[in-house]
């Protein structure tokens, strides 16, 4: 059993058994009280979920710094006096059922008491509304690590980048070396693809090389093989880090990751202003097809109505707010309001998550586009599309 969740609340007394049996019972589970040093546990076939609980007769009144969150979050921490510790068998029975599981008793405990969340593992401060997210929308890494970036020597590629979090899927976490500040974008990409590949069961084995989709290659070697190779490293940078890590190398087992980036590089290209202007344009002229088309939409139709809008995000590193072009699913449409889905989330951040539905205004719609069976039409099938009926 790891304890992975902590439930930070003000109060310092355990919700009573009534409470506790009145929110946790049903056919689903198998709930324990009072047992084995638990205040409570939750079966459900192969996952047993233990929670103790303590209190401080103090609030805490501080907020550790590696935590990441809100500062409302962090204001509510600082001023805790009791904390549910969830604890679980990482990895049984499959390592996202376990963490999905013992973030539905996290929800169902914060039905009946105001708290915030602390995912010991990735070092994170989750909402109420955070959790709820979790256990509703599609899965997404982002949400279960962190990833820290370290200067480890004094060479032109100084960076080690690391994760941390997948402790709670009962994986080992990653880890990089040998990179610069202009491949951090990069590495997070390639980093959220790699650790949601491990949480799911599909990546390669240790030591055994791999191609990615696009002709590029890299292995995983235990960081106990993998880290006495670099040079420019002293055994002192990984103090509090000697937990167990796979290492991202070559095939060769060399720490040299530029080609194996250069591809999640390409993703960062930004659109030209002339792109963006043709695609407004465009967008701007089918508008008015483009919406009708979508409200004569047969049922069985396959088609999905897309449209492009810009979302704000954290600010940058002058504090100024950020935006990404985002794309939404139509669902509905009400006089100038969309109603729709994220097709894929912020790539910068998880406040705007795939799956996730959103109201946004007609006006802020910069690029349309129209998918049939999974395949997005270019613009001149689109525009044929969006235009038959005007043509017949």
């Amino acid at each position: 059993m790891k304890e992975v969740y902590i439930v930070a609340t003000e109060s310092p007394k355990p919700v009573t058994e009534d409470a506790i049996r009145e929110a946790f019972e049903s056919d689903e589970i198998e709930l324990t009280v009072g047992e084995d040093g638990c205040l409570f546990s939750v079966s459900a076939e192969s996952t047993r979920i233990d929670v103790r609980f303590e209190s401080r007769k103090e609030d805490l009144g501080w907020s550790p710094d590696l935590l990441s969150g809100t500062p409302p979050s962090h204001e509510a921490l600082q001023g805790s006096r009791g904390f549910y510790r969830f604890s679980f068998e990482p990895g049984k029975p499959h390592s996202t059922v376990a963490v999905f599981e013992a973030l539905w008793c996290v929800r169902t405990l914060l039905e009946i008491v105001e708290g915030v969340v602390i995912d010991i593992t990735a070092f994170k401060l989750h909402t109420q509304e955070d959790v709820e997210e979790l256990t509703e929308l599609e899965f997404d890494i982002r949400d279960h690590i962190s990833l820290h970036a370290v200067e480890a020597s004094q060479t032109d590629a100084p960076l080690w980048i690391h994760s941390h979090g997948m402790a709670k899927f009962g994986i080992w976490d990653v880890e990089v070396f040998n990179l610069g500040e202009a491949d951090l974008k990069a590495a997070e990409i390639f980093f959220h693809e790699l650790c949601t590949d491990l949480a799911f069961g599909q990546a390669p084995p240790p030591r055994t090389p791999v191609a990615t989709s696009v002709g590029a290659a890299f292995m995983l070697l235990p960081a106990e093989e993998a880290r006495p190779s670099l040079r420019t490293v002293t055994p002192e940078t990984f103090a509090g880090h000697e937990m167990q890590f796979l290492t991202v190398v070559s095939p060769e087992g060399r720490h040299n990751l530029t080609e194996l980036l250069s591809h999640y590089r390409d993703r960062f290209e930004a659109e030209t202003d002339e792109e963006a202007q043709e695609r407004a344009d465009e967008a701007k002229e089918l508008l008015p097809a483009f919406k009708q088309r979508f409200q004569r939409k047969g049922l069985m139709e396959p088609l999905a109505f897309l449209v492009r809008v810009p979302f704000e995000v954290h600010p940058d590193a002058e504090g100024k707010p950020d935006e990404e072009r985002l794309w939404v699913e139509v669902i509905t449409w009400e006089e100038d309001v969309v109603i729709g889905k994220l097709v894929d989330g912020g790539q910068s951040t998880t406040e705007w998550r795939k799956g996730a539905h959103v109201e946004v205004e007609e006006s802020q719609i910069n690029a349309i586009g129209v998918a049939r069976e999974g395949r997005q039409l270019d613009p001149d099938e689109m525009k044929t599309l969006l235009l038959a009926e005007k043509l017949m």
